[in-house]
């Protein structure tokens, strides 16, 4: 298959997402140092907030507690919750609520402080509740405290730590916005200026065909006057106005045709009488109409165009001999046209591909057919065509939805 330019966008969007995942992925990996140093850091500051809480559980009237108070209340971001022995709240510090409190306790992580065996644990509790500023409960039983002397500290995250955790994910997926909302500006304009392109070439090769042939309808008429009666000027006649039909179809592209009723049956039965004139008798063609006149608002001219490429590439497809059935018929919410024919097929990865611009099967050939079918199709009569069924071998089947 010729897919030169896109396999070119494929390559490139490929390398693109590539790139993006390796920054992706190199801005994760640099996020998660930074947070299992800043974790770090916090474990070892709750240590030595813990140490300093053992230090004042352990003070005497001679210890200098400047330091440690310092360092107790400088805690001013780490969530902490204090435990005694029965698992009871006894302090907490910077925890917004209960609920917080609860959840420090289930998923935070765990320090054990042990008190010297001659210290009261509420009285020491006490004293850690003043140095910290903070609401504490300080009832441990009393003399139960002399039992057991262990405080459990449990400690969350600190919110700095939090919301840098989550930024790294925030950021990608701003940039990944910002690079999808690129990528379609991009796409969006230069399918602008291909329509701009392939518009203008359309509309000059109508103007530059219109010359020529007004002077060939000029001289089958003249020929039509000097020599009326032979056979070859009927042929010449219709090839002329053949020739004007292309040229009518080409005008019409790129601005909003003028849409009028008329019948589907009679419209495909035109394009079959135009194929089978050209087509050697291998190729059987078939029409099937639900009923015999069924009326639609559409352009004529490249409704025909379409039908036509349509069985043009299906006579490809069966290499010059097989069978080509078109049906008509209506449906509760369109009118339905179905091309079928016995060719090669196409493989279901493509179905959607055969419409984009440049992709074609043939050894020549620029690949434009279906694209233009189906812009005609679905912007200027706002309907829809697609691949219906395929087979390998066995045929493929297009079909064109129109409202009514």
């Amino acid at each position: 298959m010729k897919l030169s330019w896109l396999n070119n966008m494929t390559h490139v969007k490929a390398a693109l997402v590539a790139s993006a995942l390796v920054i992706a992925a190199a801005s994760l990996v640099v996020s998660n140092v930074l947070i299992q140093d800043l974790k770090a850091e916090e474990r070892n500051n709750v240590a030595v907030w813990a140490e300093a809480m053992r230090a004042l559980s352990n003070a005497d009237e001679s210890t200098d507690l400047n330091l440690v108070l310092k360092v107790i209340n400088g805690n001013e971001h780490i969530p902490i919750v204090v435990l005694d022995k029965h698992g009871a709240v006894t302090l907490t510090r910077n925890v917004a609520d209960s609920a917080a409190t609860q959840a420090i306790i289930r998923k935070g992580h765990k320090l054990s402080i042990r008190l010297t065996a001659e210290t009261d644990t509420a009285q020491a509790l006490v004293s850690a509740e003043a140095a910290a500023g903070d609401t504490a409960q300080a009832t441990d039983g009393g003399t139960a405290g002399r039992q057991d002397n262990t405080l459990t500290v449990c400690y969350g995250e600190s919110l700095m730590l939090t919301r840098l955790s989550q930024f790294p994910y925030v950021q990608l997926g701003v940039v990944g916005l910002f690079i999808a909302v690129a990528i379609f500006a991009l796409l969006s304009s230069k399918r602008a200026e291909q329509n701009k392109v392939w518009v203008g070439l359309s509309r000059e090769t109508a103007h530059q065909l219109g010359t020529p042939i007004s002077s060939l309808m000029a001289w089958t008429e003249v020929l039509r006057e000097q020599y009326p009666d032979d056979e070859l000027l009927p042929e010449m006649q219709t090839d002329v106005q053949r020739l004007h039909l292309i040229a009518e179809r080409f005008s019409k592209i790129g601005s909003a045709p003028e849409l009028k009723p008329a019948d589907l049956c009679r419209i495909v039965q035109n394009v079959v009488e135009y194929i089978r004139r050209r087509t050697s008798d291998r190729v059987r063609m078939t029409t099937a109409f639900a009923q015999p006149q069924m009326t639609a608002s559409v352009c004529a001219p490249l409704l025909e165009w379409v039908i036509e490429n349509l069985c043009k590439n299906a006579i490809d497809a069966i290499q010059g001999q097989g069978q080509i059935t078109i049906y008509v018929s209506r449906t509760p919410d369109h009118l339905l046209i179905e091309v079928a024919d016995t060719g090669k097929g196409i493989e279901r990865q493509h179905f959607k591909n055969v419409f984009r611009p440049g992709f074609t099967s043939k050894k020549r050939g620029w690949g434009l057919g279906l694209s233009l079918a189906k812009r005609i199709v679905e912007e200027y009569h706002h309907g829809r065509i697609y691949v219906e069924a395929s087979e390998i071998g066995k045929g493929t089947t297009f079909a064109i939805e129109l409202p009514e």
